[in-house]
């Protein structure tokens, strides 16, 4: 089975043709595959009478026009009085064209739909939508397609171009009866041309809501496709070369040996899956994820060192240079007393030590280099680079962790990629099908749950005795806020001004201010001052999201929770609960509350486990923010839902499969009807 020609989308002008490119519309395929966001009911018209009792909702009617006229009080408006079986109807546009007047000019019969409503002199529409029409004039036979455009495109120029579309392109099947049969499909035809013109008897709810079995259909066809591209991809890099990492020796030994703690048992199983991984002579592509605290860098470090055994270069790359320089702290004190040499490589580095840090790079003299964003820059070379660690991967774009791999000199490098925010399944089922994913499941031992408590900010002078008592008791304390300086249109706390409250009302407290306007060193004195002890109370933004470990830090306030993400609040709250003591987290928050305010507070306040955060904040967001720089380049899913269609991804994974391994022609001609020449679901 072949695939579907391309074939240009009908146009009139380049005009067009550039305002339908920049939708995507560029073929006819596209533009059939351009689904309807909803439809409006125009298959039949209700008398005045009858449309006069169904305020608030939305009906048409037809009349003729007995009064037009453009008034100035209280402000400019067209004022067009349409009259049919003895009853009248107000229409209303306070924005307005002269050639508007002239269309619903006295004696004209309109058809109009739009809402009812009541209005000062009887039953009116605001700025309804109408047409001139012949007495007597046909009504559509199916529901009307209302289509996503952009801006200059009309629906009616999008009805047409779609509906010219539809009479070129090849409809055969990309799936054979045998298929669709077994899985309970439509045919492709027969489900594309209901969802385009759905005929009046259809069950409109289970249209608006992309239940029906034609909705079905396409949102099966596009996770194939997904499914298809990626594993694709996957297959693919697995053809190119990398340096097989076989070598546990004595660096590998030693640093097991000199763990001040025994590895959890899902840190082993990962660990031993990873280890597998660096020993295939095709580059690893794995996930680690975790939640806070789970011990991910851990893990890192020991897949380094096999790679440093194997006579290979490893280098660890941040988003922050706080979390860079956490994990340079952590792994240097492991590593450097086993005479393994950890450079360390950000951009606020003197000219000096950037130059002889890369010097010690290229040479081969640094077998593990750790850093931001300063490792992927052109200056940086390695001398045989054999693992790249990204930590907080969806932080970088595709194209900064493609950089940092092409680092390599003769092989492709192995990738491993860690989150601390867990990928609900479906998630990594779809988006990260081309990855093999391991995940750390199980928090180190001695681990005190934290307790989270929302308060209302009126009660602030109550937290702040909390934060003194704790103090007092030797405990430390984060209190976080969400601004470094005043902003008119949040009119929120800053970090600034809460600094200087707290230092005001808690004289007797050591306490210090962090945010990202400091310089690296600054910023670093004041966490290095904190980590020690020597700071009771740390205020600061959101740079502490990650890679701050201070055990004895066992109470958080974070400012303004409302306006925080679900993940960036269980991101926050993991800085504390890392030693024996009970942990508190204390949410305050600015009524009155949003509905989906609220909503992620409560789930805070409900919920510890990082897994199913991430699923409810999958509810909430979707997957666009959720997955971040990820998916830089590359369109989301238009018509598949990843919460409520899991079963359907489960099938197009299935499936899938299947025709990769048996019937690649299949593969081919689906992939050609979704994808055509884009690349747009295919990873690096």
């Amino acid at each position: 089975m072949s695939a579907p020609k391309k074939k240009s989308a009908p146009v009139k002008s380049l005009r067009t043709v550039d305002k339908l490119a920049r939708l995507g519309l560029s073929t006819d395929m596209s533009l059939v595959l351009h689904l309807p966001m909803r439809y409006e009911d125009e298959t039949r018209i209700l008398n005045l009478n009858e449309a006069g009792l169904m305020h608030g909702q939305n009906v048409q009617v037809e009349g003729v026009v007995t009064a037009c006229d453009v008034q100035y009080r209280p402000r400019r408006q067209l004022i067009v009085t349409l009259s049919a079986d003895g009853c009248k109807l107000m229409l209303r546009f306070l924005n307005f064209y002269g050639s508007q007047a002239t269309q619903m000019a006295v004696g004209k019969r309109l058809r109009v739909r739009g809402e009812m409503r009541h209005g000062f002199f009887g039953n009116e529409m605001v700025h309804p939508v109408v047409k001139a029409v012949e007495e007597g004039a046909p009504l559509p036979q199916a529901l009307t397609p209302v289509y996503p455009a952009g801006e200059g495109l009309s629906q009616t120029l999008l009805r047409k171009a779609i509906a010219a579309a539809m009479t070129r392109i090849d409809w055969s099947d990309t799936l054979p009866d045998s298929i669709l049969s077994k899985l309970g499909y439509l045919p492709f035809e027969q489900a594309v041309r209901l969802l385009h013109n759905p005929p009046t008897d259809v069950d409109e709810t289970s249209l608006s809501e992309r239940t029906h079995p034609a909705w079905t259909r396409m949102k099966f066809d596009e996770l194939l496709a997904q499914q298809l591209s990626m594993k694709r991809a996957q297959a693919a890099r697995r053809q190119q070369g990398a340096p097989a990492l076989a070598n546990q020796g004595a660096l590998s030994q030693a640093l097991s040996k000199a763990l001040p703690f025994a590895l959890t048992g899902a840190q082993q199983r990962v660990l031993t899956e990873i280890r597998s991984d660096l020993c295939a002579t095709f580059p690893m592509q794995r996930l680690l994820q975790g939640d806070v605290g789970s011990g991910k860098t851990i893990v890192a470090a020991i897949a380094a060192a096999q790679a440093i055994d194997s006579g290979f270069q490893a280098a660890l790359m941040a988003p922050t240079e706080i979390l860079a320089e956490q994990h340079f702290r952590k792994i240097a004190a492991l590593m450097e007393p086993l005479g393994i040499e950890v450079a360390w490589l950000t951009g606020s580095l003197k000219k000096r030590e950037k130059e002889a840090a890369r010097a010690r790079i290229e040479s081969g003299a640094a077998h593990l280099v750790i850093g931001t964003h300063a490792l992927i820059q052109q200056e940086v070379e390695f001398d045989r680079l054999g693992l790249v660690i990204v930590d907080e991967q969806h932080r970088f774009g595709v194209a900064q962790r493609l950089t940092l791999r092409n680092k390599g000199i003769d092989k492709v490098p192995h990738q491993l990629m860690m989150s601390a925010t867990p990928i609900p399944r479906t998630l990594a089922m779809t988006y990260y099908a081309d990855l093999e994913v391991s995940v750390i499941d199980e928090l180190p031992p001695g681990r005190t749950p934290i307790m989270t408590r929302l308060i209302d900010q009126e009660r602030r002078d109550e937290v702040i005795a909390r934060v003194h008592a704790a103090a007092l008791e030797g405990r430390q304390v984060y209190w976080v806020c969400p601004l470094i300086e005043e902003s008119e249109v949040l009119q929120l706390q800053t970090a600034t001004d809460t600094h200087a409250l707290l230092t005001a009302a808690l004289p007797d407290l050591r306490i210090g201010l962090v945010h990202g306007r400091l310089k690296t060193k600054e910023k670093q004195q004041v966490m290095d001052a904190f980590a020690s002890g020597e700071l009771q109370l740390l205020v600061a933004t959101t740079v502490i999201e990650v890679g701050v470990d201070v055990p004895n830090a066992s109470l958080m306030v974070i400012e303004h929770a409302e306006r925080f993400g679900l993940s960036q609040l269980h991101q926050l709250r993991g800085r504390v609960g890392r030693g024996a003591a009970a942990s508190v987290c204390l949410l305050l928050y600015q009524g009155p509350l949003g509905m989906i305010a609220k909503q992620r507070l409560t789930i805070m306040r409900e919920i510890i486990d990082g897994f199913e955060i991430a699923r409810r904040d999958l509810e909430i967001r979707g997957p666009g923010e959720f997955l971040g720089a990820r998916q830089s380049g590359q369109a989301m899913l238009r018509f598949a839902n990843l919460e409520t269609d899991q079963w359907i991804v489960e099938q197009a994974r299935d499936l899938a499969q299947q025709l990769l391994q048996h019937q690649q022609d299949i593969a081919d001609a689906h992939l050609g009807r979704w994808l055509g020449s884009r690349e747009d679901f295919l990873r690096v």
